[in-house]
């Protein structure tokens, strides 16, 4: 029966708007972005589906397009209004962050904040935070296909920005889509290019670190940064 045709309290966009949206399942939440279903199943059907097929909404934002057109009848349209709503949960906890502006005490703290959105890309992003004197966040940017290969740009794009935002300290963060974060001979070349570039400008670079699926390498606990 199409969601249309149930009773209001049962409907999951009337139960957010009467009861909030903290009260609704998963299944409930992903029915309300796909709007409706396909034919021979309730866009609550297809929604439980989903999450039975993928285990939930981190498993979702890693699949390509040719898994999601398994599905029969779920568009591309569709697909997009999903990944899209999943990746706005993963950078609400930068924005939090950004608001609050903790203070960075260790490796640790910086893979809490970046790691729920990092450990789960399919390809190369490397992430800045710009830290005041005091150590606190100033501002988390993206360098927007940012990979080892290219050093020489994000080295300066990096201190470029550090210097805008009159920054004391830089750390450094970029993820294995493979899944581990061993380092490779080139990540610690440009480890070593990014300290000096950062001596050269009073401008220090704390750590890099490099996330992988649930597990991270950072070169200042390693003593390769000091």
């Amino acid at each position: 029966m199409p969601v249309n045709n149930w009773p209001k309290e049962d409907r999951p966009r009337e139960k957010l708007l009467k009861n909030g949206e903290h009260t609704l399942s998963d299944s409930e939440l992903l029915a309300i972005i796909l709007g409706k279903g396909i034919k021979g199943q309730s866009c609550l059907d297809l929604a439980r589906k989903i999450l039975e097929r993928f285990k939930g909404f981190r498993n979702m934002g890693k699949q390509d397009l040719g898994h999601w057109k398994e599905f029969k009848g779920l568009g591309e349209a569709k697909i997009s209004q999903i990944k899209a709503a999943i990746e706005i949960g993963r950078r609400l906890s930068e924005e939090k962050v950004k608001e609050k502006r903790p203070r960075i005490s260790s490796s640790a703290d910086i893979v809490k904040i970046l790691m729920p959105r990092m450990q789960d890309l399919n390809k190369e992003v490397f992430k800045v935070l710009l830290l005041n004197s005091q150590n606190r966040v100033i501002e988390i940017i993206e360098i927007e296909e940012g990979t080892v290969d290219q050093a020489k740009p994000i080295i300066r794009e990096v201190f470029q920005k550090a210097l805008e935002d009159s920054a004391s300290f830089v750390i450094c963060v970029h993820n294995h889509p493979s899944g581990s974060p061993k380092p490779s001979p080139e990540d610690k070349e440009f480890t070593q290019a990014l300290v000096a570039a950062g001596e050269a400008l009073l401008i220090k670079c704390l750590d890099h670190i490099i996330i992988g699926n649930g597990s991270y390498f950072s070169f200042c606990d390693e003593g390769m940064v000091k």
